[in-house]
Parts: structure tokens; sequence; C-alpha cells
């Protein structure tokens, strides 16, 4: 069972919110004019701005086109997709384990988890780690990007916030479109500048924002997509 609270997308598919998220899944489609958008990152200002409730309801509506999607969980300090999925998020499979004792012609499946929403993977965070900078930065995480974005036809990354971490300034290295989620009334605009620069000064682009939690002709959740600049 998913916890449904939490998938809107399957839930309430004719909501604003659904359409809505059916729109940033367009946009991204046409954010990269010289190469497919194939990895998607997302991360925020700060916890609790709603980037795994937004990364996990994208990953629905991908599926029920028909996409292949792998959720990958790369914040090694508080994850949450599991919960989201209602999976287990074991000391022995998940992403931190797969990085540690990844190699060549491994069976990747085993960290990886099948959910019960057809064309959905979940790679959860696993054992959290006392060195997730030096996890994230590893040779090994590269490989194994790569073979990801072959075998899967959408790859989302569900970064932690960036404001105070590196760890997802190193995952920009594999994305093709970095999105930032903020929350109404919660994140201050001090903080989005912050962020803006931390991306400028590592020579990567914020391809959009959602603006989450907006309240629309009553609806209490409300995505929009504006495309980087």
């Amino acid at each position: 069972m998913n916890n449904s609270q939490d998938l809107l997308v399957q839930k309430n598919p004719k909501s604003i919110f659904t359409e809505s998220i059916k729109t940033l899944r367009t946009n991204l489609a046409f954010s990269t004019i010289d190469k497919k958008t194939k990895v998607v990152l997302f991360t925020s200002t700060d916890v609790g701005d709603g980037k795994s409730f937004i990364c996990a309801n994208l990953a629905v509506a991908y599926a029920q086109e028909g996409k292949k999607v792998l959720i990958v969980d790369c914040d090694l300090r508080r994850g949450r997709q599991h919960q989201i999925f209602n999976i287990e998020n074991s000391n022995i499979y998940g992403y931190t384990n797969l990085i540690l004792n990844y190699h060549e012609n491994m069976k990747m499946n085993n960290y990886i988890i099948k959910t019960s929403m057809k064309n959905i993977d979940v790679l959860p965070v696993g054992v959290f780690p006392p060195n997730p900078v030096e996890l994230l930065g590893s040779s090994n995480n590269a490989e194994i990007m790569s073979i990801f974005r072959d075998r899967y036809d959408i790859v989302i990354l569900d970064c932690p916030p960036v404001i105070g971490l590196s760890d997802t300034i190193l995952m920009t290295r594999y994305s093709d479109a970095n999105v930032l989620v903020v929350s109404n009334k919660k994140t201050k605009a001090e903080n989005i500048e912050r962020t803006k620069k931390i991306f400028a000064q590592a020579n990567a682009k914020i391809t959009g924002v959602i603006f989450n939690r907006a309240n629309v002709e009553h609806n209490s959740y409300y995505g929009y997509y504006s495309a980087g600049r």
C-alpha cells in the first residue's frame, strides 16, 4: 500500500495540484535544448518545504505516462521516500549500501525496491551514513548514476536542502535539470537568494522553481513551475 495522503496525483487525478504536476512534467521536457531531460534533481532552501512530496507525485505522473521511473533518495541525513511509498528502509539495501558495495556486474536490483505502483522503483536511503559528502562524491556513485541513466526513462534525485550542505551541489553534476521547491509563507526570500548564489558559484543552473502549498481556489496544494533564467 502507498501513503495516499502524499500521492495526490494518484488519489485526485482531476485536481488543480495534479494538473500543475503534469504541467511541470511537460515543462521539464522542454527545459534543456541541447539534450533530453532524463535526470531531474529536486532541492529546497530548508527542511519542510515539500520537495519529497513533489518528487513522489511527479514520479506518479511520469509513470502514468508509461515512463519507467526511479526515485533516488539522495537526502542521506533525513530521507523519507520510503515513508511516502510505505516500503522498508533496510540496513542491507538502499542507496548508501549500494555506493559502498558497488562493483562491476553486481546485482543492483537487490538494492532497489519495486513499489506497488506500476513503473515506479525507489532507491531508499539505506543506512544513514556519517559521511554523506564522501559517498556522493565517490567514483562509485558516478558509475551508479551512469547506469541509472541507461536503465530508466526518468531518474528523480530527491536531494537535501542546499543551504549549509554541499550534498546537493555534488549531485548537480549528474542532473539535466535542477528544480528548487519553495513553500508558500514559509520560505524566506533571503534564503532563495542565498540558494541562487550557491548554485551560481558552483556553475550550476536552477532550471525552475516550484511554489508549494499556495492556496488556489481552495485547493491546499498547488505547484507552479517557472523556467529558470
